[in-house]
C-alpha cells in the first residue's frame, strides 16, 4: 500500500494502518500505516532518570510535562477518540484557524500555522498527552518486563498502549527499544488522530533511541516511517536502507522502502523491493503493498487476488479493517460501488470506528446516488477528523447538492483544508501535493502551480504528474500540461481522475478525439470518481460528440 499520510487524493489510502505478521521470533510491534510494522521493544538495564519519555528531554514526567523541565501539564488525556475532549479542542482549533483564513486568507496563513501548532498541541504536542484509550486499559497491555507487548497495538490499543511505554520509559529510560516503539507510536498516533502535530514528539523519541543505541534498526526503521509520513521519501528511502543494512528482514524498513520507492516514481525498483520483502517477511503490510505496485501497473486481478490472500490471513479486527477497506477502494476505483460497499461493511464490523473504511463507504454511496447518505458520513469524519481529501469531497457533495447554504459550507470545508495544511507544516510535513491538489478547483490556482511544480521537483510519481498537469490547466497552460497529463496515465493505473484531466487538457490543446476518448473513459471506469469532475466530464463529451 502507498503511505496516503495526508494526501488528500481519493486514490490514496490515508491513514490505513497496516500490522506486522505474527511470526515467533520476530519482531513486531507498533502498526504504522506507512511502514508496516517491525520493532519490537527490548528491556534495557539501566537505572532510573528523570528523562521524559514524551519528548526524549531531561526533567519531565511521563505523563505530560513540559518540554524544558517544568511542571506538568494538566492536558495529560489528548487522545482523539470518539467524544474525547482532546479531539473537540483539535477539531475546533482548526476551525477556528480557518475561519481567520477565510477573512485574512493570504496575510494571515503564515501565522496560522503557528497558531494551530500552539492551539492543537494544548501543551502536549512536544509534551506527551496521549491519555488512556478506550480500547484498553492499560494494565493488560504491559508485559512482565513492563514494557508494551507487541500485539497490544496491533490489536487497536494505541492511546493506552503510549501510556504503557511511557510509564515503562520513566523506570527504565535507556531501554532504547522502547523509545524506538514510542517514536512510530506517535507517528501512528498523528495518521490515525489527524494531528501532525505528533511527529516532533516521534522525532525525539527516535532520536533518544538512537543516543542509547547508534545504528540500531528499530530506530532507524522508525526513521523511516517518520520521514515518509513527513512525505520527505527520499529520507524515508535513506533511513530505510540503513536499517536494512544492520538487519534485512526488519519489516517496517521493508515496507518503508517499497513505500518511498512508489512515491519517488521508481516503479520498477518498488516492484522488486515488493518482491524482496515478500520473499523475506512474508504478511498483511507486505501484501497490500504487492498489491499497490501491481494496481499502479494496471494490473487489477493481481492486486485484488493479492489483497484477498492477504484478508484470508487477516487475524485481528484491526488487519481485517485495514485489507477490507484497501478491497473496497480498488472495487471503487473500478466503478464496482456494490463490491466495495460490501467490503466497507466487513471493514466496519471489525472496526465501527475505521476512518479509512467510513470515508470510503461515503464515496461509494455518493457514487450510488445515495448523496444524503454520502452526506451524514463525511460529515461524521470531518467532525471527528478534519482532513483534507474527506474535507475536499465533503465541499464537493455539498456544490453538487446546491441547497440554500450549500456554497457557503463547502466554502468552509476548503477553508478547513488550508487550515489542516497550515498545522501539516507546523509539523515538519511537506503539504505540496495536498496544497496543489485542492488549491487548483478550489482556492489559489498560483499556489497550487506553485506547489506542484515544487512536488515535482521533488518526485515524479503518476500523483504529482497528474497534479502539476491539472495546476498547468487551470491556470491556463495546456501545451504544457499535456505531457504530464500523458506521464500520469503511462503506467497503465486505472484512475478515472486522470483520464479525466487528460480528456480535459487534450480538449484545451484541440485534440478533440483524444479528449473524447479518455472523457469516456474516465465515465466508464467510474462514474462517480467526483461529484463535480464527473459532471463536468459528462457536459465535455456531449459538446464534443455534439461537434463531431
Amino acid at each position: 500500500m502507498p503511505p496516503r499520510t495526508t494526501d488528500s487524493s481519493p486514490e490514496r489510502r490515508d491513514t490505513d494502518r497496516p500490522h506486522p505478521d505474527q511470526e515467533p521470533g520476530r519482531e513486531r510491534s507498533v502498526p504504522d500505516p506507512e511502514a508496516g510494522a517491525g520493532t519490537g521493544a527490548r528491556v534495557g538495564q539501566a537505572p532510573h532518570s528523570t528523562e521524559d519519555p514524551d519528548t526524549g528531554q531531561g526533567g519531565g514526567s511521563a505523563d505530560g510535562a513540559t518540554g524544558s523541565g517544568g511542571a506538568p501539564s494538566d492536558d495529560t488525556a489528548d487522545t482523539a477518540d470518539t467524544g474525547d475532549p482532546g479531539v473537540d479542542r483539535r477539531v475546533a482549533a482548526v476551525r477556528r484557524a480557518a475561519e481567520g483564513g477565510r477573512r485574512w486568507r493570504t496575510a494571515q496563513l503564515a501565522g496560522c500555522a503557528a497558531l494551530l501548532a500552539v492551539a492543537l498541541t494544548g501543551g502536549a504536542v512536544a509534551f506527551g498527552g496521549a491519555g488512556g484509550g478506550t480500547t484498553g486499559t492499560g494494565v493488560d497491555t504491559v508485559s512482565a518486563a513492563g514494557a508494551l507487548t507487541p500485539g497490544a497495538l496491533a490489536r487497536g490499543d494505541l492511546d493506552s498502549g503510549i501510556v504503557s511505554l511511557q510509564k515503562h520509559l520513566r523506570t527504565q529510560p535507556r531501554d532504547f527499544g522502547s523509545w524506538a516503539t514510542l517514536g512510530v507510536a506517535y507517528v501512528e498516533q498523528a495518521r490515525t488522530k489527524g494531528d501532525p502535530s505528533r511527529y516532533p514528539q516521534a522525532e525525539r523519541a527516535l532520536k533518544r533511541s538512537l543516543e542509547l543505541e547508534p545504528d540500531n534498526d528499530q530506530a532507524l526503521a522508525g526513521r523511516a516511517a517518520l520521514a515518509a509520513a513527513r512525505h520527505d521519501f527520499t529520507g524515508a528511502l535513506k533511513h530505510a536502507d540503513r536499517a536494512l543494512k544492520q538487519n534485512p528482514y526488519n519489516e517496517r524498513a521493508l515496507c518503508s522502502r517499497v513505500d518511498a520507492l512508489v512515491e519517488l516514481g521508481r516503479y520498477d525498483d518498488a516492484a522488486e523491493a515488493a518482491r524482496t520483502a515478500d520473499d523475506r517477511r512474508p504478511g498483511v503490510p507486505v501484501f497490500t503493498r504487492y498489491a499497490y505496485v501491481h494496481e499502479l501497473r494496471g494490473d487489477v486481478r493481481t492486486a485484488r487476488a493479492v489483497l484477498e490472500r492477504a484478508l484470508s490471513q487477516a487475524d485481528s479486527p484491526a488487519d481485517v479493517a485495514y485489507v477490507a477497506t484497501a478491497l473496497g477502494q480498488l472495487a471503487w476505483n473500478q466503478g464496482e460501488y456494490k463490491t466495495a460497499l460490501g467490503h466497507y461493511a466487513r471493514a466496519l464490523a471489525a472496526d465501527e470506528e475505521y476512518l479509512p473504511a467510513l470515508e470510503g463507504r461515503a464515496r461509494a454511496q455518493a457514487a450510488s446516488g445515495d448523496r444524503t447518505a454520502a452526506v451524514e458520513g463525511l460529515e461524521r469524519v470531518v467532525a471527528r477528523f478534519p482532513l483534507p481529501g474527506p474535507l475536499v469531497a465533503l465541499g464537493e457533495l455539498y456544490e453538487d447538492r446546491g441547497a440554500d447554504g450549500d456554497r457557503a459550507k463547502a466554502g468552509d470545508q476548503y477553508a478547513l483544508v488550508d487550515a489542516w495544511t497550515a498545522l501539516a507544516r507546523a509539523g515538519g510535513v511537506n503539504a505540496d501535493l495536498d496544497t496543489a491538489m485542492a488549491a487548483a478547483d478550489h482556492g489559489d490556482k498560483k499556489e497550487a502551480l506553485r506547489a506542484a511544480r515544487a512536488e515535482w521537483n521533488r518526485r515524479h510519481s503518476v500523483h504529482t504528474a497528474d497534479a502539476l498537469a491539472w495546476a498547468l490547466h487551470v491556470n491556463g497552460r495546456d501545451e504544457e500540461a499535456l505531457p504530464y497529463a500523458r506521464r500520469a496515465t503511462a503506467t497503465g493505473y486505472r484512475n478515472a481522475a486522470f483520464l479525466y484531466h487528460r480528456g480535459v487538457i487534450e480538449r484545451a490543446t484541440g485534440d478533440d478525439r483524444e479528449a473524447r476518448t479518455h472523457l469516456k473513459a474516465a465515465l466508464e471506469l467510474n462514474s462517480g470518481f467526483s461529484p463535480l469532475g464527473a459532471r463536468e466530464a459528462r457536459t465535455a463529451l456531449k459538446d464534443l460528440e455534439g461537434t463531431r
